[in-house]
């Protein structure tokens, strides 16, 4: 018999009465609904099959397979789903440098999120793109359009809040007659870290004060 692997469902279980009862006023219907969806993943909660493979022809015995939750939360049963969404979107690739450009809330903002998400994620990502594409039009940065994707993360590593924007960004973009790709400088990092850092803190800040989030 193999050796049980300690996993993400094992802690769930185990942790469940103590972690609602600190955390649950805080937890939304769809964050419960995945929490649920884990931790339920291939047991006998969510009823099981058996297959004609796994009886033994000769003293009958049968292996129930539990089913999965098909949550894409779950780290357990989406592997094959992940792998061929990251096969498809590296097919999309374009032969070119990519970067990583990370913006974060201080935590004091952070901490209005969780009473106001909707507005204060809107300005967010709102902010961060404008700082990204301003920046990158700018003559004297890049001068072209970007094209980037924008991830949410409202946690950190340590399962504190900590709400912060992940952008993907390609190394170049559109000249602004379109007709041509600009690229940025080899060796060099896509856009000066401090530029975007002060741009990104300015919008954000004047954004909010005028209560603008649209």
């Amino acid at each position: 018999m193999r050796e049980h692997r300690l996993e993400v469902a094992d802690v769930f279980r185990t942790y469940e009465k103590e972690f609602f009862a600190q955390w649950g006023h805080m937890i939304g219907a769809h964050q419960r609904k995945a929490f649920e969806a884990i931790r339920d993943c291939r047991t006998a909660a969510l009823g099981g099959h058996v297959r004609y493979v796994e009886q033994c022809d000769r003293c009958g015995h049968r292996v129930i397979s539990y089913n999965s939750c098909r949550n894409r939360h779950c780290p357990k049963c989406q592997a094959m789903t992940r792998a061929k969404w990251l096969a498809a979107r590296e097919a999309e690739l374009l032969p070119v440098p990519y970067f990583h450009v990370v913006f974060t809330l201080p935590q004091k903002i952070g901490g209005l999120a969780l009473q106001n998400p909707a507005e204060i994620y809107h300005l967010l990502f709102r902010a961060a793109s404008e700082t990204l594409l301003t920046i990158a039009a700018d003559p004297k940065r890049l001068g072209a359009e970007l094209g980037f994707l924008a991830v949410l993360h409202t946690w950190g590593q340590n399962l504190h809040l900590h709400p912060h924007l992940h952008c993907v960004v390609p190394g170049g973009g559109i000249s602004p007659d379109g007709a041509r790709w600009i690229g940025c400088k080899k060796k060099s990092f896509f856009l000066p870290v401090k530029v975007l850092s002060s741009r990104f803190r300015n919008l954000f800040i004047f954004a909010g004060h005028l209560g603008r989030v649209g």
